[in-house]
């Protein structure tokens, strides 16, 4: 039985060498150099190539590299009978705690603004407020977004989080379900999403919930590219409906050249680094699946497929 490792666009060997460092007896290949494919019984992907993963006919589980798992849920060769599993690491939830509340930082001492006036040689103190003026809402209670308002309450902000279902974190206000959301907006000025990419969630950082906002408002998308209706987005930010945005994850990866947001100083485009996985804690993690798996027991982390996470 192996372990096979997929992601095209990564170095993989470091990922290798921390699972043997972890656990010397593992048997694992990197795609495409497949010793055996009727031996692969475990596979973690990042952005696999289209119909690859049905070729691996013992295949009993898949992992996702990071967090998302939507390059999962929606491969419609996958079987059934295949568990799905997502990355919950504690490295991934303090990176992403961290870029949230650097973003919000950067929002309320409006870092961009004298960047730009760096550039220039401008000498000028501009206006900025305070974190009693900035109420943050946060889109997606899951772990990563739990630890992410908790942080950011623990740090004095005004916190408050919204999700599908309902949710209690300490030192958030908390709304769910459809009948939560209009409230949650209406006290939020910087909307934060961290949200996963299901047919519920895609679109909804859209025109109407801008509007919701409370002002100044502002957008941090750290989720998912599919969350967000660019074309909204560009108009609210030009209607002045939204002071600013910070996005670090969009619908197609790098940003074309000639994408619009590269022009608007109103939004701040970081390259997809809200989180970046660690080989250790992954190997940590995947070892001890990849061990559940063949004894028989339930995994870790396993994904809905119907809810898409």
């Amino acid at each position: 039985m192996s372990l096979l490792l997929i992601a095209p666009e990564r170095n993989l060997e470091p990922f290798k060498k921390a699972l043997f460092r972890q656990d010397p007896d593992l048997d694992i290949d990197i795609w495409p150099d497949v010793t055996d494919r009727k031996r692969v019984t475990f596979a973690v992907t990042w952005n696999h190539p289209e119909n690859l993963l049905d070729k691996f006919p013992n295949l009993k589980a898949v992992s996702s590299f990071g967090a998302g798992v939507e390059h999962l849920t929606e491969d419609k060769s996958l079987r059934d009978d295949i568990t799905i599993t997502r990355l919950v690491a504690p490295a991934l939830k303090t990176q992403v705690a961290d870029y949230v509340e650097m973003s919000c930082y950067n929002v309320m001492r409006r870092s961009a603004d004298y960047f730009r006036q760096e550039q220039k040689k401008v000498w000028k103190v501009l206006s900025h407020s305070m974190k009693k003026d900035l109420a943050i809402g946060i889109l997606g209670l899951g772990e990563i977004g739990a630890n992410a308002a908790e942080r950011m309450a623990g740090n004095q902000w005004h916190v408050s989080g919204w999700s599908r279902g309902p949710k209690q974190v300490s030192g958030v206000r908390t709304f769910s379900g459809p009948e939560g959301k209009t409230p949650f907006l209406k006290e939020t000025n910087i909307a934060v999403s961290l949200l996963p990419l299901t047919p519920e969630t895609e679109g909804i950082l859209n025109l109407d919930l801008f509007k919701k906002l409370k002002k100044p408002a502002y957008l941090i998308n750290a989720g998912r590219g599919g969350h967000l209706v660019e074309e909204d987005l560009i108009y609210a930010l030009d209607a002045g409906i939204l002071e600013g945005a910070v996005l670090d994850v969009f619908d197609k990866e790098p940003l074309p050249d000639n994408h619009p947001f590269w022009n608007r100083p109103a939004v701040t485009i970081t390259p997809h680094i809200a989180s970046k996985t660690d080989p250790e804690d992954l190997a940590r993690l995947l070892i001890e699946n990849y061990k559940r798996m063949l004894s028989g027991l339930e995994l870790q982390f396993t994904v809905d497929r119907t809810r898409g996470y």
